[in-house]
């Protein structure tokens, strides 16, 4: 039985033989101990003051002593006010450390039967990834890692935004300027070079605006009429023709545009089970406007437009199909709903993506359950803020976006400039330093746009993210690095820490518990991150853990003790330690160095 498990038993008994009450389980929580108090768990006791007809501090003794006398994990306890804080006989930690050794699939939680869908990136093809997809990305890689790790079978989707309007400005910059330019001939990234040429349709466009106004029209107007832009509305219109010429040109910066995006992807190291493309769902979703008119789900105005009414939902009317038979987004998202479930027969589905879209997420799934869709209850969306630099710390291709991959570079290249500084690399060869550099500038920059609850606009500081100390990832890094060397010396002089039986233990030290305490709540932070789809729990977890081990590694010199089974006993927590940071750590999508 679980520690925690043991402990709610007694205090369900507690109430039964002092207060004479039945007390539920499942109304019994228990909290860890603040740092400044003595004790493992607390349990609060204001809620019970009815049953127990006592004052908070009279409360809590009497539950203690009963939980002292009768609860073996309890070794004693202390009172502070209303919080009974229990201390825990520190042998039972000896025990728990054992079966986590035990445990080959530490960190990986039971099949569950239930499959997930995790779409995220969800990139525009006109224009190479930027900051905020770096976060996107980032939080649904490691959300689907962390998911998997809870048991489900997770397909990571991409929907990736390939039509429209926006595209058809690229292309038609492409015909005008491009003179055949190939990213072969250019030296760029395929991305990039449809992002050149949708940059100069803006300045192209920008100037016929300026033109038109000097001849008098409005500022609306000379927008609406700059031949650029009539240029782009009539390609878009050829497009869906499919005009042989449009289609061509399209399907040829797009494969440029996918080649870019996959060295981005790889170099972010995210990877997708499926691609969807809104070339082929933008025309979904008018089936079920159908369905929704004959189930009363949807009416339909004098017009000839189709709505749903949300008002008892609390929003409000919205159009699911326009007067002239045409879709918007939200018929086709209700269109590639289905699909989704049509192809995987998914439970859940959870959509990254900025939170800027709240609102149509919000009404994309209440419709989905009001039509009854046996996957309407899984629709979650990560809903994360966006992502601010300090002024000044990053230029950018186009002057007003960070590019991904600029990015990137920068941070492995500060990686490598802050990691020389420091002489971490003494005895590395050339390809080993530069492994080492990527490995570090991509953790640092993963780790710190994991670290804070998606939910909340973040400031992204890449001079603070990669220091060696602190809430980092090269903190966390340095740390297994750490463990790897002194696995390395106990191999060297002959410890068997994988042998040894350690029931033999008598005592062990406040910093071996506090450590084994933290690597027995691993499993616990993991369905806790994937309930919440906050990477940033566990993230919080690793950095505790660290902390922790780099605490126990001061207070004991593992080399220092002589006693051959509390050596290999450092050893094994040692061990436990490393593989519990990796693991963790690879959720995140971080890779962790052996040496440093």
């Amino acid at each position: 039985m679980e520690i925690q498990e043991s402990i709610n038993k007694g205090i369900q008994l507690a109430f039964q033989n002092i207060f004479n009450h039945d007390l539920p389980l499942e109304q019994i929580s228990l909290a860890p101990t603040r740092k400044e108090f003595e004790g493992t768990y607390t349990f609060v006791v204001f809620p019970y003051l009815k049953v127990s007809k006592a004052t908070p501090e009279a409360t809590a003794n009497l539950i203690g002593e009963y939980l002292k006398e009768n609860v073996a994990e309890v070794a004693g306890f202390n009172v502070v006010k209303g919080f009974l804080n229990l201390e825990l006989n520190n042998m039972i930690w000896v025990d728990v450390f054992q079966k986590l050794l035990a445990n080959e699939n530490v960190g990986q939680l039971p099949a569950n039967g239930q499959k997930v869908m995790v779409e995220y990136s969800s990139p525009n093809t006109n224009k190479p990834l930027h900051l905020g997809h770096l976060r996107n990305n980032f939080l649904g890689f490691s959300v689907a890692n962390i998911l998997e790790a809870n048991g489900y079978e997770v397909i990571k989707a991409n929907l990736v935004n390939d039509r429209g309007i926006h595209i058809c400005k690229s292309m038609v910059a492409y015909q005008h300027f491009g003179k055949g330019e190939t990213p072969e001939s250019s030296g760029l990234k395929g991305d990039h070079l449809a992002g050149k040429y949708y940059v100069i349709f803006d300045q192209k466009y920008k100037e016929q605006i300026a033109d038109l106004k000097e001849q008098g029209q409005s500022e609306d107007d000379a927008k609406k009429n700059a031949p650029l832009f009539l240029e782009a509305q009539d390609m878009l219109r050829k497009w869906e023709a499919n005009d042989e010429e449009v289609v061509s040109l399209w399907k040829l910066m797009n494969t440029w545009v996918y080649a870019g995006f996959e060295k981005t992807y790889e170099r972010m190291g995210v990877s997708f089970d499926k691609y969807y493309y809104e070339s082929d769902t933008y025309l979904l979703g008018k089936d079920i406007v159908t369905e929704g008119l004959a189930k009363g789900v949807f009416f339909k105005k004098d017009n000839g437009s189709v709505w749903v009414d949300l008002t008892e939902e609390g929003l409000d009317e919205k159009l699911v199909l326009r007067a002239d038979g045409t879709s918007v987004y939200i018929t086709q998202d209700m269109g590639t709903a289905d699909l989704k479930y049509d192809d995987f027969g998914i439970s859940k589905s959870v959509y990254v993506v900025g939170n800027e879209q709240d609102y149509h997420f919000d009404v994309l799934f209440k419709i989905m359950r009001k039509l009854g869709r046996p996957y309407g209850d899984g629709l979650s969306h990560l809903s994360y803020g966006m992502v601010d630099l300090p002024t000044g710390k990053m230029k950018s291709r186009e002057g007003t976006v960070v590019d991904a991959d600029d990015l990137m570079q920068e941070m492995v290249d500060t990686a490598a400039a802050h990691t020389k500084e420091l002489g971490k690399i003494d005895g590395f060869n050339e390809a080993q330093a530069t492994e080492l550099y990527e490995t570090l500038g991509m953790g640092a920059l993963k780790y710190f746009l994991l670290k804070v609850d998606p939910k909340k606009r973040m400031l992204f500081n890449p001079q603070e993210s990669i220091e060696f100390q602190g809430n980092t990832g090269p903190f966390i890094q340095y740390s297994h690095a750490r463990i790897a060397s002194i696995l390395r010396k106990a191999d060297q002089i002959g410890v068997d820490y994988k042998q040894t039986d350690f029931s033999t233990i008598s005592k062990i030290e406040e910093s071996e518990s506090s450590l084994i305490y933290l690597l027995n709540d691993f499993e616990k932070k993991i369905t806790q991150a994937g309930t919440d789809y906050s990477p940033a729990i566990l993230a919080q977890y690793l950095f505790d853990l660290a902390k922790e081990y780099n605490r126990f590694y001061a207070d004991l010199p593992i080399f220092l003790e002589n006693d051959p089974i509390i050596l290999a006993f450092r050893v094994a927590l040692s061990a436990h330690t490393a593989k519990t940071l990796n693991k963790g750590m690879l959720l995140l999508g971080i890779a962790v160095p052996e040496r440093m």
